[in-house]
């Protein structure tokens, strides 16, 4: 063992538009909001992650929350590398060590990114002392965490679901045969309840709570086979401008998701229509796999599965499915040889 690999530590990164999550030995670390507070009159970063997500929505003039990534890539350089250094100096193995280890570092990236983006993740993850940058595709990232071997001539089909992008793809033999990343995701949907409950009930919401609303009453169909109970909304009504709260159920929330979900099922059908015949009969046996967040959407796997014809499995625990994923291609680092350079 080399003086540098005494020195260097290993880091799995899963650099999401909603959520950052980092494996350290083996071990899930960080599992963060991608937010950071700052300070407007200096430019300074305040807080970053949970707690800068307590702040959002709630600041005053000199502080305001952004999101560094927009649709899964970086949208604010100097805010998504502070982020990520805060990240790094949380992670216990490397917290409060007086020499700062060089990192060996796997991102996944969207499937959809260009050469312009990839270089801004790398150059963000080189300030924070990376000596070694690898990149994955987050569908192939996906597709490793669910536990498809990738490598086999298989072809498996696997829908990310994350928060800016919902990436679609097939792989066989270590490689993405054919692929559709569509800006449709969680924050849509998000954005959808939002517009729905202020143009149907005159209720203007923050972006927490209509992300609450997702998570507790989300439905992808009208008709679930449990019940889930009506929830309470408070926002402020639009005509009184007075505080106000509405009862919300999940048959509304499936009307207002509905237009985004059935672009997310075209996208799915085309994506198979560039299937080539031989992987598409390997697809009618193995089925279709959902990973990301949005895999947790209620009855969005039936939705697809009455779509396509085909069985629809949802990853085990989906929200880390990427980062698993990224975990083992980083332990595999000399033998998968479709990590990028």
């Amino acid at each position: 063992m080399s003086l540098f690999d005494m020195f260097t530590q290993e880091i799995a990164i899963d650099l999401g538009t909603a959520n950052t999550l980092i494996i350290h030995n083996n071990k899930i670390v960080i599992d963060q909001p991608s937010i950071v507070a700052i300070e407007r009159s200096t430019g300074r970063p305040i807080a970053v992650g949970e707690q800068a997500k307590h702040m959002q929505g709630k600041t005053h003039e000199d502080i305001k929350t952004i999101r560094p990534l927009k649709d899964g890539v970086i949208a604010d350089f100097h805010a998504s590398e502070h982020m990520i250094k805060e990240f790094i100096k949380k992670i216990p193995g490397i917290k409060g060590r007086f020499i700062q280890p060089a990192l060996r570092i796997v991102i996944c990236i969207p499937s959809g990114i260009t050469e312009v983006e990839k270089r801004a993740v790398r150059d963000s993850a080189q300030k924070v002392n990376a000596k070694e940058v690898r990149l994955i595709y987050e569908p192939m990232a996906a597709a490793i965490g669910v536990g498809i071997d990738v490598q086999k001539p298989e072809g498996n089909m696997i829908i990310d679901i994350g928060g800016g992008t919902t990436e679609i793809a097939v792989v066989a033999l270590g490689g993405i045969v054919c692929d559709k990343s569509v800006k449709i995701a969680g924050d849509v949907f998000t954005n959808d309840i939002a517009y729905y409950l202020r143009t149907h009930h005159n209720l203007y919401i923050g972006e927490r709570t209509a992300e609450r609303i997702k998570i507790e009453v989300g439905s992808a169909v009208e008709d679930l086979d449990v019940d889930i109970e009506d929830i309470p909304v408070q926002g402020r009504d639009l005509i009184t401008g007075k505080p106000k709260e509405i009862m919300v159920g999940y048959k509304e929330i499936a009307r207002a998701l509905d237009k985004s979900i059935i672009r997310i099922e075209d996208a799915v059908m085309e994506t198979l229509s560039l299937t080539p015949p031989e992987l598409a009969a390997d697809i009618y046996k193995t089925g279709i796999y959902l990973a990301g967040g949005g895999a947790l959407l209620r009855g969005l796997a039936d939705r697809l599965h009455k779509k396509t014809g085909l069985p629809v499995f949802v990853a085990e625990d989906p929200l880390r499915a990427v980062v698993r994923g990224t975990g083992i291609a980083l332990k595999n680092m000399d033998k998968f040889n479709f990590l990028i350079k």
